[in-house]
């Protein structure tokens, strides 16, 4: 056998060891730098009632608690159109958008986790949740002692020097101490629809308190639009199998039996209310409901649904994120007669959104079509259309969607 000389075994050390470092820099889960991103990008600033403008503004430092979001996609929400209508929170000029998701492009050095303590990095799908203010009776990990209603979230920030503060936009900056997922494993389509569906997720926690709402329980759901069909498939996922739903449209109830109602009832179809009751009753097999979800914002809605409900029932509110209107209601016969449990519903908690993620893809894996909630697609360009599109109650979810 020939003998290596110094030479040699100089140069296959240094070949072992140029391959030892490229192994371990191919191997490393270390995150990579970030790469250069835009200096500016636009919003959809709402200036005027019913009107969007598009305004380019430069996107600002990031310090290192902060996260830089390449918007992907955002649902349009009866919020953002109350808002676009109204202006009922006296928040013009403002960048709406609260529905969104999208891809990291940028972050802080101190940004390690999300709020459940999952990693995340560089290219990483997220969604935000809430800001907490403040506010000791309001923290992170107890939401018990009031609700969060005073919380803030993107898309209904008021204006400010960094104007990228919604979602319908084409960057997002996430500051420091708000809170997000990485919501990497779920589709577009799923991700857009988290903030809504976390909204039934803590309206059937709330019916859950009562103590009346079980597998066997007949529920009636009032509304078909999407957070009624939302409620649906979130009480078919959870095993409820007996729901009525009761709606104007007969293409929203062909689309709520789809989402999991054995039965459905079109309230034009009847004249007045105890005819109205005699129908949601014989769609049960003739009994009334054990349970209500009120899923609308007509004050008419929550006044006709105590009569579909069953002496020793509960009721769930959740229909009204903006005043609506003063509801009628006899209460004697309504409530202190039939000893009806009722609890409001307002938005949810932190802790729901988790339970959101594993509700969307319970839906999906049983075949319960969610996706198919988001019918109306239109670019950032667009967005007034968009939002027209919404008042007129064409479809059921309408997106914003980015590229």
């Amino acid at each position: 056998m020939a003998q290596m000389n110094t030479s040699d075994i100089e140069l296959i050390v240094k070949q072992v060891l140029e391959s030892l470092r490229t192994n371990s820099s191919a191997g490393s889960s270390q995150p990579q730098p970030p790469k250069a991103y835009p200096k500016s990008g636009r919003v959809a600033m709402l200036t005027a009632l019913e009107h969007f403008e598009l305004k380019e503004y430069p996107i600002p430092p990031l310090g290192d608690d902060d996260i830089l979001v390449k918007v992907e996609g955002c649902g349009v929400c009866g919020t953002d159109a109350h808002e676009f209508k109204r202006d009922p929170f006296g928040l013009i000029p403002v960048v709406l958008g609260h529905e969104g998701t999208g891809e990291i492009i940028a972050m802080g050095k101190n940004v390690k986790t999300d709020s459940a303590g999952k990693p995340v990095n560089i290219g990483d799908k997220v969604v935000t949740c809430m800001i907490f203010k403040d506010n000791p009776d309001i923290t992170m990990f107890d939401l018990n002692k009031q609700n969060v209603g005073g919380a803030d979230v993107y898309g209904l920030l008021p204006d400010d020097d960094i104007h990228h503060n919604g979602w319908f936009a084409d960057y997002i900056v996430i500051r420091g101490g708000s809170t997000f997922f990485n919501v990497s494993d779920l589709s577009l389509d799923l991700r857009i629809l988290i903030e809504p569906a976390a909204v039934l997720i803590h309206a059937v926690e709330r019916a859950k308190t009562t103590g009346i709402l079980r597998f066997n329980s007949r529920v009636v759901v009032q509304g078909c639009g999407p957070i009624g069909l939302l409620c649906i498939a979130v009480l078919r996922t959870m095993g409820v199998e007996n729901i009525v739903a009761v709606d104007g449209e007969d293409k929203r109830l062909q689309f709520a039996r789809e989402m999991g109602a054995n039965a459905s009832v079109n309230f034009k179809n009847h004249k007045g209310i105890d005819e109205l009751t005699q129908a949601v009753k014989d769609a049960f097999g003739g009994y009334p409901a054990d349970f209500g979800f009120q899923c609308t914002g007509s004050s008419v809605a929550h006044s006709n649904i105590y009569k579909f409900i069953r002496n020793g029932g509960g009721l769930c509110e959740l229909g009204f994120f903006v005043n609506g209107g003063d509801a009628s209601i006899n209460p004697h016969f309504d409530m202190c007669a039939k000893e009806i449990t009722i609890v409001g519903s307002w938005v949810y908690n932190l802790r729901d959104y988790p339970t959101t993620f594993d509700f969307l893809k319970r839906a999906k894996a049983i075949g319960l079509p969610v996706e198919k909630l988001i019918t109306h697609r239109f670019p950032l360009e667009q967005i007034n259309e968009a939002l027209q599109t919404n008042l007129r109650m064409e479809g059921l979810k309408v997106a914003i969607i980015n590229g």
